[in-house]
């Protein structure tokens, strides 16, 4: 799905393409989820990680893209750093090696610890905020700093956005999604996490004083649109005020 002229929302696919620097933008993957899961109460299957892995393998091949901008929260813990989170962040670094891709990291709240692969792997790692080819990626706990005229889009994670919809029996059906709007006149994207075991924040039933990003202190979610991801196809469910109570 073409959302401007040099942004292109991935078909099936949480990941967004941006034409004029080659690259795809990525958030929220929060490798190493299961092994410190498993640590607690809940023992899940390792599945986050080769999930992520092949979605960004088909969108290499779609686009050609020869970067990797991954958007904050890389790893899953906050103060702390899990083996499993290294151990991880090493496959994919390999993964991104293998792909012929160059990995850019932009450190979330949870990406403590990563810059331990920063000198060895030569990679580019920046916190919070990083202006790439005029497009400001900020993960999102923080306001961005850094926006001036030459800004052409604002791009987060972190929210986790998602959508609820209730079907004619009531059960409910999470649907992750891109929010877009904007914010102070400049266009923002919200990406949705890659993580796959992340619900998300469901944006058509969240009071707006509940949502995690300081960004909607000025930005309106009602006003934004949601472009949901799943089964196979991107598709703009219009704005998200709209959407409060749907049902399938």
């Amino acid at each position: 799905m073409r959302l401007t002229d040099d942004v292109e929302l991935l078909d099936g696919l949480p990941i967004a393409y941006i034409r004029s620097i080659n690259a795809l933008a990525v958030a929220d993957l929060h490798l190493g989820y299961e092994g410190v899961a498993s640590k607690g109460i809940a023992l899940l299957p390792k599945v986050n990680l080769s999930n992520i892995m092949k979605s960004i393998s088909t969108a290499i091949k779609k686009t050609g893209a020869n970067a990797v901008i991954v958007d904050g929260d890389i790893k899953n813990e906050f103060s702390r750093v899990d083996q499993e989170e290294f151990n991880e962040l090493y496959d994919f670094i390999m993964f991104g090696k293998s792909e012929r891709v160059s990995l850019i990291l932009i450190k979330g709240n949870h990406d403590n610890f990563v810059e331990r692969y920063k000198d060895s792997f030569k990679l580019k790692i920046y916190r919070q905020e990083a202006d790439i080819g005029g497009y400001l990626f900020f993960h999102g706990e923080y306001l961005p700093e850094n926006i001036t005229k030459n800004t052409t889009m604002l791009v987060m994670g972190h929210e986790h956005p998602s959508i609820g919809v209730y079907n004619s029996i009531g059960s409910k059906e999470r649907l992750r999604c891109f929010l877009y709007g904007k914010y102070m006149g400049v266009p923002l994207l919200i990406l949705p996490a890659m993580n796959y075991f992340a619900g998300g924040t469901e944006m058509n039933s969240e009071p707006r004083s509940s949502l995690l990003s300081p960004i909607f202190k000025k930005a309106d979610p009602n006003g934004m649109n949601a472009i949901v991801v799943g089964y196979g196809s991107t598709m703009d469910f219009g704005k998200v005020g709209k959407l409060r109570g749907l049902r399938a």
